[in-house]
């Protein structure tokens, strides 16, 4: 499978400044949770890399109103030889063994419900591709005394394919890139820890993904794999 690739475009500001909203006047466009919709739902959608028509399954899940669907290529056996590989990445199967879950033959997809901690809020933000990286940041505040407890941020870097790329019956956020940090809230923290979990990291760009289709999709979760919030990107000029 080829996807398509363009040319990387100039970078007018570093993105990890893009972690705070003071520079969104400041750049060409503006790309965060902010002022979005809290997704309800996370929809993981797993294909094995030798499952050519898995990516074109008609029956293939779509997620429901005000949820966001990661679409994962795991690898195969069949190294470089699988119809997928191009976009298979090893991120893939370390998600699957955050779960407790085996590489499926072809295709396995699992939902969770977004449960939600009162009183806090859940924001990603990304900045404009600097050669081959791309700027991100994940950051839960406020925490009160009694929500912290031990979680882990997953923030991934996905490019979004509209219906019909490759053949796909559905939109497509393929995963291109992810980090995850463990928080224990539980321990003795710093100051600034104490009401916030803040991440950011400049990510590796896939080298046959599209820049201008990047954005960022993060979750939060707790001990027992539940998933508390969710948040999406979106680019919004200024």
């Amino acid at each position: 499978m080829t996807f398509p690739n363009t040319q990387f475009f100039t970078p007018l500001l570093l993105a990890v400044a893009l972690a705070a909203p003071g520079f969104a006047a400041q750049a060409q466009s503006f790309c965060a949770s902010d002022g979005q919709p809290r997704p309800v739902q996370l929809m993981e959608r797993f294909i094995n890399a030798d499952c050519d028509t898995c990516w074109t399954d008609a029956a293939t899940p779509v997620p429901e109103s005000h949820a966001v669907a990661l679409d994962w290529v795991l690898p195969s056996r069949q190294g470089d030889d699988a119809p997928l590989s191009a976009v298979a990445t090893r991120d893939a199967l370390t998600r699957l063994e955050a779960l407790g879950q085996g590489v499926p033959a072809e295709s396995k997809t699992i939902s969770h419900a977004v449960k939600g901690i009162k009183g806090a809020a859940l924001r990603v933000a990304h900045g404009l591709p600097v050669a081959d990286y791309l700027g991100a940041s994940i950051e839960l505040k406020p925490l009160s005394p009694a929500a912290r407890q031990s979680m882990t941020a997953w923030l991934a870097l996905v490019e979004t394919l509209p219906a019909g790329v490759e053949g796909s019956p559905v939109e497509r956020n393929l995963v291109r890139n992810v980090l995850s940090r463990n928080w224990d809230g539980r321990k003795r923290l710093s100051k600034d820890e104490q009401n916030r979990l803040f991440e950011s990291r400049s990510m590796n760009i896939a080298p046959a993904a599209n820049p201008d289709r990047l954005r960022v999709v993060g979750w939060v979760e707790d001990e027992r794999g539940r998933v508390l919030l969710a948040a999406q990107s979106r680019c919004i000029a200024p």
